[in-house]
């Protein structure tokens, strides 16, 4: 009979490390995006989510900066949530960790708005209350832990399945024709978010072999989610399909920078294998160590009745997200109100998720470029510390840290007018010269005083071909647009 014990002293192990980097990476950049002099503001959303909603807004948005939402209050809860981060990789009253660390990163997630939009914050709000379930009620590290709860393990299992699967299908099922035709990684190395310098060589491989890695993507994200169900006496078959998940979530880490998405996909592999495999891993000392006891009944009952609802959530949004990816609303037709509503009573919390990553792709590559002006005449150019900039500048690796400031550019670029507001803001506090603000850019053209004028200028970015990088150096080559139809910023 297999046993689950190394697994998941393994598995919260690990997710305290994830947690250590998404808490930490927040830490450093929280004031500047959403504190009192931020780019946007969380005291100034609360209130006026208040003002809109009244009583509701607690509900709506469930966060504990409704207690005071300073720097110091963001700081708190930020570095807080390292410091038990670090509880949480020695053992140290694990559920008690967990449950706090699920509740800051919720709050900082409602509170960091936009910057904190991401799937992955929302991945890893989800696996925090999974852990929390499956953790031991010890409080201090010991060799003899309750047996973990079959019925989370399985929900782990299915948040595994959920998320590799439904990047995979949904990707089909958009009718994005780059997908289809299997010509997607002609355009994603170059493309995404925050490349990384591999992906500079990636691109220049052939459209044949593209596509072939196209094929081969989608085999393991149709193909390999199933694997994870098989019985334990198939136990090489979930190996299998663990392996090929991991090298996929390798492969994307090479050449693309996602924060700690890679770090935790791979981490929520650990419960997918028993201890026959774990122990071949960790040290024996270990395995001889921990001791299983059996659950009490009452707390048995209880894990499988909150593990029954929380499977009925995720099936559904399992199948929402199916549906709201049929393109023009088909399969949303279909899709019963009554779940819709249940779905909605769970959407605060972020918890339970529908997944879908690049389901579909970004064929171009704008980007916008912020520049400083004294006379309205001369102009120069601010500098991101991590989003291509100058052409000669090599893209850099700098996951699982998440500039969330970059990648929020990157969204802006492709929509302007629908980061209005957000970019203006930042463009004021360019004006003003705000520290927090400039903290979160690299180089800074006007460190005396703020410039009197700043604009938006729209280039169109692509990877450099070998022949033009031999001659010039460059990683990139730009071609400017127009001014971005967000406008400028007169002092």
């Amino acid at each position: 009979m297999p046993n689950w014990l190394l697994s998941r002293w393994l598995f919260l192990r690990l997710l305290g490390v994830v947690y250590l980097v998404a808490f930490a990476s927040l830490a450093v950049q929280v004031t500047g995006l959403v504190g009192a002099h931020g780019i946007l503001p969380a005291g100034a959303m609360l209130q006026s989510a208040h003002s809109t909603y009244g009583r509701a807004a607690y509900q709506l948005l469930p966060t504990v900066f409704w207690l005071g939402s300073s720097d110091a209050a963001l700081q708190l809860v930020a570095w807080g949530g390292a410091v038990l981060s670090v509880l949480l990789i020695v053992g140290v009253a694990p559920r008690l960790v967990l449950a706090l660390l699920w509740l800051f990163y919720l709050s900082l997630s409602v509170a960091g708005q936009d910057f904190l939009s991401f799937q992955w914050d929302a991945l890893l709000l989800e696996t925090g209350v999974l852990a929390f379930l499956w953790a031991p009620s010890n409080w201090l590290p010991a060799a003899v832990e309750r047996a973990p709860a079959p019925a989370v393990r399985w929900l782990l299992v299915f948040l595994v399945f959920k998320l590799m699967f439904l990047s995979g299908v949904t990707k089909l099922l958009s009718g994005d024709p780059t997908w289809r035709d299997a010509t997607a990684l002609d355009y994603h190395f170059w493309t995404q978010p925050l490349p990384a310098w591999p992906g500079w060589y990636a691109a220049q491989l052939s459209s044949g072999v593209h596509r072939l890695m196209t094929i081969g993507m989608f085999a393991i994200e149709l193909g390999a989610p199933w694997l994870v169900f098989t019985p334990a006496r198939w136990r090489s078959l979930r190996v299998i399909g663990c392996v090929a998940l991991l090298l996929l979530q390798v492969g994307i880490a090479v050449t693309g920078n996602y924060g700690f998405f890679n770090l935790l996909a791979i981490v929520l592999l650990v419960p997918v294998l028993d201890d026959g495999v774990w122990a071949r891993v960790l040290p024996r000392a270990l395995s001889r160590r921990l001791v299983t006891a059996p659950q009490q009944p009452h707390e048995r009952t209880g894990i499988v009745l909150v593990s029954s609802v929380i499977l009925l959530l995720s099936v559904l949004s399992f199948a929402r997200e199916i549906a709201l990816t049929i393109p023009r609303g088909a399969g949303a037709r279909f899709f019963p109100q009554a779940a819709e509503q249940l779905l909605e009573l769970a959407a605060p919390f972020r918890s339970i998720n529908g997944y879908g990553l690049f389901r579909v792709m970004t064929t171009e590559r704008p980007e916008l470029v912020v520049e400083g002006s004294r006379d309205g005449t001369h102009w120069s150019e601010y500098e991101f510390r991590y989003k291509p900039g100058p052409v000669g500048r090599r893209p850099q690796f700098v996951a699982p840290f998440h500039p969330r400031l970059d990648w929020q550019m990157w969204f802006a670029a492709l929509d302007p007018m629908g980061n209005y507001g957000w970019l203006q803001s930042l463009l004021g506090h360019l004006r003003a010269g705000t520290p927090e603000v400039l903290a979160l850019l690299g180089r800074n053209p006007f460190p005396g005083a703020p410039p009197r004028f700043l604009r938006l200028v729209q280039y169109a970015y692509r990877f450099s071909t070998p022949a033009e990088r031999r001659r010039t150096g460059a990683w990139w080559v730009r071609e400017r647009v127009a001014e971005a139809p967000v406008g400028g910023v007169a002092r």
